[in-house]
């Protein structure tokens, strides 16, 4: 059987997934988690073949959940859960390392499909971020510019982008100010803006922030 762990804040959500799981005898929910913290005790632990993981949890982001757990857990299928548009995060969080990413309207069959092929050790890739990873390659100039960012640059992005001031990052991430300021260099420079204000304004615009 396949061991599973469904980390998302709503408990709602857990249940719908476990009750899919549970309706076939290929699956077993080993664990749940309700915040990030959670969530890496589950990976740290290594209990489940295949886990889960909510976007958005309310003590840190999936996107640094998915970063420690990568440093730690390198080999872990980790399958994106999400309640916003691929467009908007999946391209970047496949370069982070996520094995796979959902919308949470997908269907029971997708679902299970997917937790299938990353426990195969391939990635899935539904019909949707396909389109986007060869948009992607063509270098369509329509594609978001945050895409073209590269994780620890998306990061900060999105610190920057909800007011975080660079001390306050560097603490976060464990980097110095010194670096966190390259990187907002960096970021400003591939994005063709010009300040943090600018930063917020597309990423609100986009629907980046929570």
């Amino acid at each position: 059987m396949i061991r599973v762990a469904i980390c998302d804040d709503h408990q709602i959500v857990r249940a719908g997934f476990k009750q899919i799981f549970s309706s076939s005898g290929e699956f077993d929910v080993v664990a749940e988690g309700a915040t990030g913290r959670e969530a890496l005790d589950i990976a740290r632990r290594e209990i489940c073949d295949v886990l889960l993981l909510d976007i958005a949890m309310p003590d840190q982001s999936g996107i640094d959940i998915l970063r420690t757990i990568r440093q730690g857990q390198p080999n872990l299928p980790v399958l994106i859960l999400s309640g916003y548009p691929a467009q908007q995060y999946a391209l970047n969080l496949f370069k982070m390392g996520a094995n796979g990413y959902l919308n949470k309207e997908c269907d029971a069959d997708e679902l299970k499909t997917a937790v299938r092929t990353v426990y195969q050790g391939r990635r899935y890739v539904s019909s949707q971020v396909g389109e986007l990873l060869a948009q992607s390659f063509d270098r369509d100039p329509n594609t978001a510019l945050h895409t073209e960012l590269s994780d620890r640059e998306f990061q900060v992005f999105l610190r920057l982008a909800k007011g975080a001031t660079v001390s306050d990052i560097g603490n976060a991430l464990s980097l110095s100010i010194k670096t966190v300021s390259t990187y907002r260099t960096r970021i400003m420079e591939k994005m063709g803006l010009q300040s943090n204000s600018d930063l917020t304004y597309y990423a609100m615009k986009n629907n980046l922030l929570d």
